[in-house]
């Protein structure tokens, strides 16, 4: 591969992220491009090479990283070279998986090399398990090969069940697809259709929540989220369960309103780091860490009551003392309004009104 001709032509392209939308290419090279998305733009090199020029380096970062994971895998294609903003790889061939599915079935076959390919993704050390069904591609030896792997890693919060996956299969095939796991993986369908159920769950707790429902109802509703066996994992998956799907219909709400997309997605998400820094840093009101002044009925001036009868009358002097305080407050109150009416009817134009 010759990779001074290749750096001379990374040199004439000039890839920029837009923000919610893809990449701008300005490509003065001989390369003919193949395709652009989010993160950057990718470009035929030879008849089997091609270079993905990329807009930052964080993402070709990311995404070197990932590809490293599973080099040892036929699921990925193999990385020729790399640079500060481009990797040089195999073109991926065939047909994929969106294509693919809109002239033939989605046989069990396809559906066990679908879960094989996620168990894949879990053995290579990938923290989110699961991709959309236009990266997944069916070789002409019907084996599978992804692409645009970058964000499987370094991610905060990921679905504990392949969501992007099921939902790009469309109702029909994901339904399919789902009795297929069952036949061939029980246990595995058991646990996608719990979580399944939970963001359902979550969708009604949202629009319950919406709706401004009474907190005890809600309290009632959520009753449907709790289980038996909870653990650090469960617990974990379930917050960036419910913090998405939250995050989702609020960006929704907020977009039919009329609010900007941008700045309703950066308060949702200044608002959810500010509470996590202070989960995680047990963060309290200075009154919630002042200890309480306890009072011992039983022991008045430091000598306890030997009779029940004492105690009684303890306790009533408390009461009374504490009646005398809110007629106070009651008292103090209606002579501020006193005081606020005679300033007003006193007054010239209080005169005046008298007048008439």
């Amino acid at each position: 591969m010759d990779t001074e001709f290749l750096q001379k032509c990374i040199k004439k392209i000039k890839v920029q992220n837009i923000e919610n939308a893809d990449v701008e290419v300005i490509n003065m090279s001989p390369l003919n491009m193949m395709g652009k998305g989010r993160q950057g733009a990718v470009f035929q090199f030879t008849d089997d090479i091609c270079v993905k020029v990329f807009g930052n380096e964080e993402d070709c970062e990311r995404e070197y990283y990932a590809l490293s994971l599973g080099k040892e895998s036929d699921l990925f294609p193999k990385v020729h070279a790399k640079g500060p903003l481009y990797i040089a790889m195999d073109i991926v061939k065939g047909v994929d998986i969106r294509e693919y599915l809109q002239s033939q079935p989605l046989t069990k076959e396809l559906s066990a090399k679908l879960i094989e390919m996620l168990i894949t993704f879990k053995e290579i050390g990938f923290e989110r398990i699961d991709h959309h069904k236009r990266q997944i591609y069916i070789q002409p030896d019907g084996n599978l090969k992804v692409i645009d792997v970058a964000r499987t890693v370094w991610r905060d919060r990921v679905y504990p069940y392949p969501r992007k996956l099921l939902t790009s299969l469309g109702e029909e095939y994901k339904t399919l697809f789902l009795a297929h796991v069952e036949e061939l993986a029980p246990e595995l369908y058991e646990e996608w259709k719990h979580y399944i159920q939970m963001e359902e769950i979550s969708r009604e707790i949202y629009q319950t929540t919406l709706s401004q429902y009474k907190g005890k109802e809600l309290k009632k509703r959520s009753q449907k989220l709790l289980t038996k066996n909870i653990d650090s994992t469960y617990l974990s998956s379930l917050e960036g369960l419910v913090h998405k799907v939250f995050k989702e219909e609020w960006v929704k709400t907020m977009l039919a309103i009329g609010y900007e997309p941008d700045e309703v997605m950066n308060k949702i998400d200044e608002y959810w780091d500010r509470r996590e820094f202070e989960f995680e840093n047990e963060l309290e009101p200075k009154w919630a860490k002042e200890p309480r002044r306890q009072v011992d009925i039983s022991k008045p001036y430091g000598k306890p009551w030997t009779t029940d009868k004492g105690k009684q009358k303890e306790k009533d002097r408390y009461d009374e003392k504490y009646d005398r305080d809110e007629k106070g407050k009651k008292d103090k109150n209606n002579n501020q309004q006193q005081s606020k009416w005679n300033k007003v009817m006193f007054s010239e134009r209080g005169r005046r009104k008298r007048r008439y």
